[in-house]
């Protein structure tokens, strides 16, 4: 989605780069380390969605999904991690987050696009249903507030689901797994052999990644059959950005 023109025109005039994010979101954790990958200064706008800080018409009027994480650059929204990481690294060009070639510039892009395509098809299912479902279940006050605000068919579809009785099932977290099982085969063959996703340099593909596997392993997924992927993980907690981007940021599933 990129660059949208918010309803809330309050933001319009903010200067610099304001992020509004979530420490449990990993779509947020992407934009947190891109910027202090860059070391720049940003504004924070914390919204705890495990409270549903995020269900109110003024953050609605900003992205119109309700979701996070939002950038909003000297009065620019962007809305979508992958677009949001990508404005970062383009418009502040020092100590690059991207290959030089084209053909690592694709890599890089389709790594980017198979993150996002399976957020919904895939990591949230898993999430909800090991930690995140008995905490975001809606009652029927909140129920009737995000059907108002709310007008994405897919995420009405996935909160009806995840607030129902009986939430996300067995077969839905079986099919949820498959879908990252094939990915997560297919990051293994490449870092058995490098030590990042695209020409062996760190960029914004293993930034797309990176915050599932630190979501997911505390959700109960095992990455014993995948030791590339845990050792390109560990690589990354060395850098200087984690702590202050994940770390510093992740509250726990609050159990």
């Amino acid at each position: 989605m990129g660059v949208i023109t918010p309803e809330n025109k309050d933001v319009l005039s903010f200067e610099g780069l304001h992020l509004y994010h979530s420490g449990i979101s990993n779509c947020a954790m992407r934009v947190r380390i891109a910027l202090e990958e860059k070391n720049l200064p940003w504004t924070s706008h914390h919204l705890d969605i495990l409270k549903k800080e995020h269900l109110n018409p003024d953050y609605f009027g900003i992205n119109p999904k309700g979701l996070v994480p939002t950038l909003i650059d000297d009065g620019v929204v962007i809305v979508e991690s992958d677009d949001i990481i990508d404005h970062i690294d383009k418009k502040f060009p020092d100590s690059p987050l991207r290959p030089t070639s084209a053909s690592g510039l694709e890599q890089m892009y389709e790594w980017m696009r198979l993150a996002v395509s399976i957020h919904m098809t895939a990591v949230k299912p898993f999430v909800y249903y090991h930690k995140v479902q008995k905490f975001m279940r809606k009652n029927q006050a909140d129920q009737g507030k995000y059907l108002s605000l709310q007008t994405d068919k897919e995420l009405l579809s996935f909160h009806s689901k995840a607030s129902s009785e009986q939430g996300f099932t067995p077969e839905d977290v079986a099919q949820a797994k498959s879908i990252l099982t094939d990915c997560f085969a297919k990051a293994e063959r490449i870092l058995s052999e490098n030590d990042w996703l695209v020409e062996n340099q760190f960029s914004l593909a293993d930034i797309a990644w990176l915050p599932l596997h630190f979501t997911l392993v505390r959700s109960e997924f095992s990455f014993e059959e995948y030791p590339a992927i845990e050792a390109w993980a560990l690589r990354f907690t060395e850098r200087k950005s984690f702590k202050k981007s994940v770390l510093d940021w992740w509250p726990g599933f609050g159990d």
